[in-house]
């Protein structure tokens, strides 16, 4: 990933979205070719001059303070992992730098995805690799075992798979989420020439991916609901929940349950019912 081109486009893409009166200015007469904050008007929030703020949106600036991006930050009303990501991108020099190496899930982590046999469960690795699944985790979104290694990825099936992105109603958003926690990996992992291999991929033939990355969308894999709708146990609306593993901030197990009583869960339990291939 270019890092100079990155952070201009995080900050452009934030600015663009906050108007003069949103944040208690008086707007300038002349017309505006762009939407959102002037470079000027940014600089004024952050107390910073626009010749300095100029070169930190073009990665020119050199050993920006803490001051300086939590002023831009409180400036731009970012939230708490826009802010990781902004330093992130102003200091690539503290991102993690480590040789890429294919990751391990530890074997008692896998025995805890079997052992949740009514909860789809996965560990979603770098890139949104899916690295190990349980049954249920299978049913629900796909045939893992059958896929090539390097299509166990949900970014891949979200936005090139028609059937996988087809299950989530809105499919739109749960694209959004995954193109957020995309660039928030870039920011941590700059030099990571497969996650640049799978952002090439996508551009070529996503047009919603290119759209998504362009509006710079930042996130972690958080709590969310989904409405999903299954070819075989039909609609349901399922809590996605992520905790990270122990030993490995880079290793997720996100888990997909359903309200106690409610139809989705009958859906869940039908689906486990089926058989279905081991975990990962």
């Amino acid at each position: 990933m270019e890092r100079h081109t990155t952070l201009g486009e995080f900050l452009r893409s934030r600015r663009a979205r906050l108007r003069p009166e949103d944040v208690g200015l008086r707007p300038m007469l002349t017309r505006r070719r762009v939407p959102g904050l002037r470079r000027e008007e940014l600089a004024q929030l952050a107390g910073v001059s626009v010749d300095y703020y100029v070169r930190l949106e073009q990665g020119r600036g050199t050993r920006v303070s803490d001051s300086v991006l939590d002023a831009v930050a409180n400036a731009l009303r970012l939230g708490g992992d826009e802010r990781a990501h902004l330093r992130d991108l102003a200091r690539p020099e503290r991102s993690r730098r480590e040789p890429v190496r294919p990751q391990q899930v530890r074997p008692q982590l896998r025995q805890l995805l079997d052992a949740m046999t009514d909860v789809p469960a996965f560990v979603v690795g770098r890139r949104t690799d899916v690295l190990a699944w349980n049954p249920l985790g299978a049913a629900l979104i796909a045939d893992f075992p059958a896929l090539p290694p390097a299509r166990r990825n949900f970014a891949r099936l979200i936005l090139l798979d028609g059937q996988v992105g087809a299950l989530f109603t809105d499919r739109h958003r749960k694209a959004r989420d995954v193109v957020a926690f995309l660039h928030l990996d870039a920011g941590r992992h700059p030099e990571d020439p497969l996650l640049a291999e799978l952002v090439g991929e996508l551009s070529r033939h996503s047009p919603l991916f290119r759209q998504l990355w362009a509006e710079h969308p930042v996130g972690d894999k958080s709590h969310a609901a989904y409405e999903v709708r299954h070819p075989l146990a039909g609609p349901m609306v399922l809590a996605q929940e992520a905790l990270r593993a122990p030993g490995d901030p880079d290793q997720t197990l996100v888990t997909y349950t359903a309200e106690p009583g409610s139809l989705s869960q009958a859906s869940l339990r039908l689906l486990a019912a089926r058989p279905v291939t081991r975990s990962g």
